[in-house]
């Protein structure tokens, strides 16, 4: 088969024969990347970590060597616990991003005081190649009948469905690409971001996702425990009134034989007083179970160090201008050296 080489020096001496023309292609391309970078709005982040309660089981070294292998040892236990895998599925679910809707908002620079709906319903910007990507949708809109999807939602939060209409689900896909969660499987750090166009509802929005998903993840946690206290509760104030009862009767008859002598109101004495005695004796036990259980509560309650909390950004995280200028660069360079050789390849052709 006959060899080809390619020679390089001929490669470069097309190219800079060419080089008016490569630099006037880089040149638009450069105006191109400007435009595009000032179109882009920019998108501020704020960052926030939480630093989770030491687990205060029996396992010791063993479960910190397991929680670096990425291994839950504690799940047999009668704690309820959620994974802190599940921390970024809560943190993008309906139920906690509906949650989030009614959230008030305030801009001083840029004069926003609304929901947070609203913000991300009216206040975001959009380059303007958007309106044109996004016609074809808008025309599909007027078509649409509109009616509202029900989506389940968590127990946590509500006992009934969410009703989303199209427009609510728009704007929930847009905060759950606005917020993230992230676990450190080793260290069990808890990563939180949130960003949006503007830097003062981007720190308060990371403010509130901690405050949200710790209240999350307590209600989980105290769950059981919150249940059993209200049942111990109710017994207790049961065995209270029977108590208070069984002691006014006794007294109530005491008063009224006092100095009365015979068998029959003895027994009856008797009777009353030992009701009296049965009933203190559980109105005791269910007293020492209801501080049992207040305790209970508060031991299965997770407590949450706030390591980095948020703090309202000074820079836009995006767009990153000069990454789009030199990508637009390196696009057109290459885009007119293709041609340079595209067009003497088919000239060749033409002539052969």
């Amino acid at each position: 088969m006959e060899e080809q080489e390619i020679d390089l020096m001929e490669i470069v001496k097309k190219i800079w024969a060419q080089r008016k023309f490569i630099l006037t292609v880089c040149g638009i391309g450069l105006l191109i990347g400007i435009v595009v970078a000032i179109s882009i709005p920019k998108e501020y982040t704020t960052t926030a970590i939480l630093a989770p309660e030491a687990g205060s089981g029996g396992q010791g070294n063993m479960g910190a060597l397991a929680a670096m292998a990425g291994i839950n040892l504690s799940s047999g236990g009668e704690n309820q616990e959620i994974s802190p895998e599940l921390y970024p599925d809560i943190a993008r679910s309906t139920p906690f991003l509906a949650g989030l809707f009614n959230i008030p908002v305030i801009d001083s620079r840029q004069k926003i005081n609304t929901t947070l709906y609203d913000y991300l319903k009216e206040d975001q910007k959009s380059p303007w190649w958007s309106a044109i990507f996004g016609l074809p949708g808008k025309l599909i809109g007027l078509f649409s009948s509109g009616k509202a999807v029900s989506v389940p939602q968590e127990s946590t939060f509500a006992a009934r469905p969410i009703k989303l209409t199209g427009e609510e689900s728009g704007i929930l896909d847009n905060l759950s690409g606005r917020i993230g969660v992230s676990v450190d499987k080793k260290t069990g750090v808890i990563k939180l971001s949130s960003t949006m166009q503007s830097s003062e509802i981007s720190a308060l929005i990371a403010d509130t996702v901690v405050s949200y998903l710790q209240s999350y993840i307590i209600s989980y946690r105290t769950q059981k425990a919150r249940q059993d206290l209200a049942y111990t509760q109710k017994l207790h104030d049961e065995a209270q009134e029977q108590y208070y009862q069984a002691q006014k009767n006794y007294a109530g008859y005491q008063d009224e034989n006092f100095g009365v002598v015979s068998m029959r109101y003895g027994m009856t004495r008797e009777r009353l007083q030992n009701e009296m005695t049965l009933a203190y004796g559980l109105y005791n036990q269910m007293a020492q179970q209801l501080q049992m259980a207040k305790v209970k509560v508060q031991n299965n309650t997770p407590v949450y160090t706030v390591i980095q909390p948020p703090v309202v950004p000074l820079r836009a995280a995006s767009p990153k201008k000069s990454m789009i200028l030199i990508g637009f660069l390196f696009l057109s360079f290459i885009g007119a050296c293709g041609w340079i050789f595209v067009k003497d390849y088919l000239l060749k052709q033409k002539e052969a």
